[in-house]
């Protein structure tokens, strides 16, 4: 008896270890995923405090199939999508500017001048479904296929979106005179 209360005890403290590195490596970006999908940054530490609670309690039940970070950017965006679908969300109107607190960082790199800034303003004008995908492959540099089993899509359907969301973005491009 004693054994097995040892092995459950260290066994949490695995669970627990392996929570505080998923907090360290993914915090932040899956607070600039969530961040790009909702527009609001306050909204956005909600649902990201969600995901890894979400994430802690179900860390037993993760079975390796993915990555880790696979696996919590699926908990980010299943978390990002309900709260979209959600009536407080579909009745309160969102700046649509990027808040400069949230992509300091790496994304300043990305972001470092003019019309690099006016091109994320653009991504964010698109509708969501294309948005997260763009955010996933561009900015978060994810693969097509990691992008499919976040996304709960096969890899053609991702490929589909993919194109129709450039195009989208083209054609917002071009409308503002940017080539």
């Amino acid at each position: 008896m004693r054994e097995l209360l040892l092995a459950e005890k260290s066994l949490t403290k695995t669970n627990e270890a392996m929570f505080e590195e998923l907090i360290q490596h993914y915090l932040k970006k899956v607070l600039r995923l969530v961040y790009l999908m909702v527009k609001d940054r306050n909204l956005a530490e909600d649902i990201t405090q969600e995901v890894f609670l979400r994430a802690y309690k179900n860390l037993g039940s993760f079975r390796r199939d993915s990555s880790m970070q696979t696996w919590v950017y699926r908990i980010a965006v299943n978390e990002a999508k309900k709260h979209l679908r959600s009536w407080s969300f579909r009745h309160i109107f969102f700046k649509p500017e990027i808040d400069s607190g949230i992509v300091e960082g790496t994304e300043s790199t990305v972001l470092q001048n003019d019309r690099r800034v006016h091109f994320a303003r653009l991504v964010m004008k698109l509708p969501h479904s294309y948005r997260q995908l763009i955010v996933l492959h561009y900015y978060e540099e994810l693969p097509i296929e990691e992008i499919a089993i976040i996304m709960d899509m096969s890899t053609g359907a991702v490929y589909t979106k993919m194109h129709r969301a450039r195009q989208k973005l083209k054609a917002l491009l071009e409308t503002e005179g940017i080539e």
